[in-house]
């Protein structure tokens, strides 16, 4: 018999685009034999679907005009135990950062990728930060601004940043995915643009040092047994990879393996490994390093626990150079699920 596969695309985060993408092409690949699939679109406003329709009309939006006012919501696929595991293809808030994770568990549904703890944990850069420092993991220097402390102290804070980090540096919300909302100061102006930006995103925001380095970013799998893939490089079209660099430019290049010596390159992997088992990650992740051009020094620099699943997304690029087909991929990750549930 085939298990039945809810696959969540869309959602209220600001990654609601890049999300429909992934999910059309991870419903393009999906086994068909093996499991029957139900689309399930949420809308911005937090509204859930089920869609049927043409997997394009996922891609550019237009899918809510099929079933608006014409088809009951879908959350009840879920509450009445329809589905045998839940695939989110949720990036960012409301979807990748434990709380569809959370609704999982409550309904004891399996669900593909790390649970509820891991899951906030890796989509706040703050707190990961905090959990590894603890394991001698190497990170970038920082700053943690918050929203209420900026509006009372504005001029101390920027004090604070600049005899710590001074310029260049990179402000981030800290809750954020797709380099949405994150921007490079050259001097204090832009600093302070850009913490008022990163604000409008999250009550927390990250200012951290800007190493001058290659993007190095690891495809990790498994549940207790982990496995991680030949670690791939990025090579942004311009100054840093930002939101239009990885989703809209064609110029923006991906190198499998990264350009760097066989040593250096199982480094970067094992210690992915390291990180994905200290955040108690399970079924993926991507994680991302920067590795200092002059000194090759590793530095983390992120987890995605939901990571780009388009055609173009590094991380099933980088399962394909190892060997193992999108669909099998695919596969993999929902019987990952499956076996997380029962131990």
């Amino acid at each position: 018999m085939k298990k039945k596969v809810a696959v969540l695309f869309g959602g209220k985060s600001t990654e609601h685009e890049v999300s429909r993408v992934s999910a059309a092409s991870v419903l393009r690949n999906i086994n068909q034999d093996k499991y029957e699939v139900y689309p399930i679109g949420i809308t911005k406003d937090g509204k859930w679907f089920e869609y049927t329709g043409n997997l394009d009309k996922i891609e550019s939006g237009e899918w809510e005009k099929d079933v608006f006012y014409k088809t009951p919501e879908a959350h009840k696929i879920l509450f009445n135990g329809e589905v045998d595991v839940v695939f989110p293809v949720l990036h960012g808030l409301y979807g990748e950062d434990g709380t569809i994770q959370g609704l999982c568990k409550l309904l004891n549904i399996p669900c593909v990728g790390p649970g509820v703890m891991s899951s906030s944990v890796c989509m706040d850069k703050v707190y990961t930060k905090y959990v590894l420092e603890n394991f001698q993991i190497k990170q970038a220097d920082y700053v943690v601004v918050n929203r209420h402390d900026y509006k009372t102290n504005k001029d101390e804070i920027i004090n604070i940043i600049e005899s710590k980090l001074g310029y260049n540096i990179f402000i981030k919300p800290s809750n954020s995915g797709s380099s949405v909302g994150i921007t490079k100061a050259h001097n204090k102006e832009e600093l302070i643009k850009g913490l008022e930006e990163a604000l409008k995103y999250d009550r927390k925001v990250l200012v951290e040092e800007a190493i001058n380095a290659r993007e190095v970013e690891v495809a990790v799998l498994g549940n207790d047994e982990v496995k991680a893939a030949t670690p791939g490089e990025i090579i942004p079209d311009r100054e840093f990879y930002d939101y239009d660099s990885k989703y809209k430019s064609v110029q923006s290049k991906l190198l499998i393996p990264a350009n760097l010596n066989k040593n250096k390159l199982e480094q970067v992997r094992q210690t992915a490994i390291k990180i994905y088992k200290i955040l108690d990650c399970a079924g993926m992740a991507r994680v991302d390093f920067l590795v200092d051009k002059s000194t090759e020094e590793v530095y983390l620099n992120e987890l995605n626990t939901i990571p780009g699943f388009t055609q173009i997304s590094m991380y099933p690029k980088m399962w394909e150079n190892e060997g193992e087909k999108y669909s099998e991929l695919i596969s993999e990750l929902i019987e990952l699920a499956i076996e997380r549930n029962n131990n």
